[in-house]
């Protein structure tokens, strides 16, 4: 006798629809998977027959066949142990499910028929709703994750017999549902904020500008002068996430199996700071079974790469790629895999070696040419992609000192929603969704200068010796602070402070 119970599987932060087919036939007694099974699916075996067994039912002694259908993609993971045993049951002829075809099964098998969590199942829940079945059943502590899709039942289980009894109509269980809104109004609050920081106007400014158009930023300055603390605060002043943008960045933490207990949407914008002894894959994302690295886990938020010459030159030249086009594409012999990983890039770094090149009250120790050999670990070509060069300097006492509290980070991002709330009528029939993603002919279209703004920025071109995307960069760093201005033109103030976001340009002469 032969059963089909529908599965799902993960390729990239997507799920597709698995077919579980079980085959149970006279011969002597075996148990073969195929389709492509890889190392945790090809166990699965013993998972299943032991909770079979512990749930008081008699495992067959037959010639037992499971395919798992596309039988030309790999299946990993153990989310396919539940789907299985109750192919295995009802092939058997051992219970009779009437719902077995309305709903999605997924699970991994403890030996005593529990079901535990799994990963991607998020994913799983959409495909559940795109294909156009009633429901997903799967393990309870995943059940908040897969109920953010509307549309479908999601039925929370604890064990086997609970799957079989549900789906045999003998228990009634109700489906699980959560306040999307509640989550969002809920973590829309940060602990931190930028009234706490002391000081550094100007780099308050800059990150205000960056967050406003979506602007990659390098900070510049001795240690201990507030870079890190500055960059912890830039998610309290970006744009709330949209739930398409959550729903996104939920899936890749999904599949990851990086999503925290009892969260079943990411609702804040994520921030990721990385060591700088990671490898080129754990920030791109690859190994032997694909993964998301760094930079896809930092989707739609702020990737904060501290210390940026310490990283090794490989690691940083591979981020060129993600950077322009917002995905990363991870080929291996067998298949190819892109995660998205639009992602703001907040760099900070030291003047020197030391620490101290231009700081007031220290002196510098390094020679010019120790200055120039730690400065060429980052790359023209990387730096032509950081829109934004800002200087921290050291805060004086004064500052320090004071008792007179910062602007709030609510205030700042009211300006910052106003601001992508221009961008966005701007560029309503352009999938784009910010300045900072403006091609050269769009910044043509909707940077161009008056006659003033241009003369200035002739001057500082010929100056400096800015590259061609360097000079496309300030246009679209003076669209985004006439943006904030609500402008329609970009003026010459504008371009004169775009032109001081270039530092490491001026640096050069």
């Amino acid at each position: 006798m032969i059963s089909k119970v529908f599965s799902s599987a993960v390729f990239g932060i997507d799920a597709y629809i698995v077919e579980v087919e079980v085959d149970i036939s006279s011969g002597f007694p075996q148990f073969a998977t195929v389709g492509l099974p890889e190392g945790a699916v090809k166990e699965s075996k013993e998972r299943v027959v032991s909770a079979i067994k512990n749930c008081r039912f008699k495992f067959p002694q037959k010639r037992i066949t499971v395919n798992l259908a596309p039988a030309d993609r790999k299946k990993d993971g153990s989310a396919l142990d539940t789907p299985i045993s109750i192919g295995i049951l009802c092939a058997s002829g051992l219970v009779e499910l009437k719902k077995l075809s309305d709903y999605l099964i997924l699970g991994e098998l403890s030996l005593d028929g529990r079901i535990k969590g799994v990963k991607g199942t998020l994913p799983s829940a959409i495909c559940v709703r795109n294909v156009g079945l009633r429901g997903i059943i799967l393990p309870r502590e995943n059940a908040p994750e897969a109920a953010v899709v509307n549309d479908i039942d999601v039925i929370a289980v604890d064990n086997l017999l609970e799957v079989i009894e549900f789906l045999q109509g003998t228990k009634e269980i109700n489906p699980t549902t959560i306040d999307v809104q509640g989550i969002f109004s809920q973590n829309n609050t940060y602990n931190i904020d930028f009234q706490e920081v002391k000081g550094q106007e100007h780099v308050k400014r800059s990150l205000e500008v960056s967050a406003a158009g979506g602007h990659n930023v390098m900070m510049i300055g001795s240690p201990g002068t507030g870079k890190t603390m500055l960059a912890r605060r830039l998610p309290s002043i970006l744009p709330n996430l949209g739930f398409e943008e959550a729903l996104e960045t939920t899936k890749i933490y999904s599949v990851s199996g990086l999503l925290p207990r009892n969260t079943s949407l990411i609702s804040a914008r994520p921030f990721r700071s990385p060591h700088h002894t990671i490898s080129d894959a754990g920030l791109i994302g690859g190994g032997a079974i694909p993964k998301p690295g760094e930079v896809s886990l930092a989707h739609n938020g702020v990737l904060f790469l501290d210390e940026l010459p310490e990283f090794r030159k490989n690691v940083l030249e591979v981020m060129r790629q993600p950077l322009e086009d917002g995905m990363v594409t991870i080929s291996r012999a067998s298949t190819s895999i892109t995660y998205p990983c639009s992602f703001m890039l907040i760099a900070a770094m030291n003047p020197c070696p030391c620490g101290f090149y231009g700081d007031q009250n220290k002196d510098c120790s390094c020679s010019p040419m120790q200055i120039q050999r730690y400065r060429s670990k980052v790359s023209g070509p990387l730096l032509d992609r950081i829109d934004i060069h800002v200087e921290v300097p050291s805060v004086r006492y004064k500052e320090l000192s004071s008792d007179r509290a910062g602007e709030k980070s609510a205030s700042i991002r009211e300006r910052v929603n106003n601001a992508r709330r221009i961008q966005t009528e701007r560029f309503a029939d352009l999938p784009i969704y910010s300045n900072s993603q403006m091609t050269p002919r769009l910044v043509r279209k909707y940077s161009k200068p008056d006659e003033t703004g241009f003369s200035l920025l002739e001057k500082a071109i010929d100056k400096l010796g800015l590259s061609a995307r360097a000079y496309d960069r300030i246009l679209k760093v003076a669209r985004t602070i006439a943006d904030l201005e609500e402008s329609e033109n970009v003026h010459s103030h504008h371009i004169s402070e775009a032109i001081q976001y270039r530092s490491l340009d001026r640096e050069l002469l």
